[in-house]
């Protein structure tokens, strides 16, 4: 699924993302089958950065995932592990440093990431009876001077809080049968919410599927936006309101603050049923 991108604006591109990400098992369950990873890299280097920092885009560009796995024993940890390294090896090979070769380049460089993502999937859980049917939602957003694309599968989530704004936009689309009557306008968020079918995924890297079809799209960005990378279990106790709140609480006098760990303790103390993972991005 490809959406729209717009005209490049390099002029205006900003030169610097700052983040924080966070993680934990929650109150429920023992194990904890998220992942998230952030990656600054070129065609021949990639760096793995940290749970909180800054970096600028001179010269690299930046990536950004949360994967929340599924399967038996420990076979979801195993399959969103695999979905993030996977990410390190194959996309620098794509790294593209004019705009105009990313701007063409972008969505059949993601979508044949998330095909060989699902294929190495399949085969680990082909040949290892403990990690058969294994699968894993991963949503990725990708950094470049003036953009950010992204890809999705599943229904882990993308935001976008644009600078100034008191809305925030849901980029990528929940790969469920309750996200479909969601967004057509048949159930309400809150019904949503409660839906008993709302956890039951149409589209998963690995399992049984013979193909995946990623949702890919590009959108402009600038300084003072703010991106959100999370599993389900964070919006299971948190409301668009409380999201905007918790993200609009960063102090710029303190760039270290793990706004990523305010958002997963935030949750938790009004849920905490699942695995609960935050990834927060600023445009500074």
């Amino acid at each position: 699924m490809r959406q729209h991108v717009p005209p490049q604006t390099v002029a205006t591109a900003p030169a610097l993302l700052r983040w924080s990400g966070w993680t934990d098992c929650g109150k429920v369950r023992s194990n904890n089958e998220d992942s998230f990873l952030g990656i600054r890299f070129d065609s021949r280097e990639v760096q793995h950065l940290g749970k909180t920092g800054e970096a600028s885009f001179e010269g690299m560009d930046l990536v950004f995932a949360v994967s929340d796995g599924m399967g038996g024993a420990r076979a979801g940890e195993f399959a969103s592990r695999i979905a993030v390294e996977k990410i390190t090896t194959l996309l620098p090979r794509a790294f593209k440093q004019t705009a105009a070769g990313f701007k063409n380049d972008f969505p059949d460089v993601l979508t044949e990431l998330y095909a060989q993502i699902h294929r190495a999937l399949v085969f680990v859980g082909e040949s290892y009876d403990e990690c058969r049917g294994m699968e894993t939602t991963l949503s990725l957003c990708w950094f470049t001077p003036g953009w950010m694309c992204f890809g999705h599968i599943g229904d882990s989530r993308i935001y976008h809080l644009p600078k100034g704004s008191n809305e925030i936009k849901q980029l990528s689309h929940d790969d469920t049968h309750v996200g479909w009557l969601y967004r057509t306008g048949q159930i309400n968020d809150r019904e949503a919410r409660t839906h008993p079918r709302r956890n039951v995924l149409q589209k998963a890297l690995g399992g049984t599927s013979q193909f995946v079809d990623p949702q890919v799209g590009a959108v402009a960005c600038g300084r003072g936006d703010i991106f959100l990378l999370c599993t389900d279990g964070l919006v299971d106790g948190l409301y668009d309101n409380q999201l905007i709140e918790q993200l609009r609480s960063a102090s710029p006098a303190q760039p270290n603050d793990n706004v990523a760990r305010r958002l997963v303790e935030a949750s938790l103390a009004n849920s905490g049923r699942d695995n609960t993972t935050a990834l927060v991005i600023e445009v500074v």
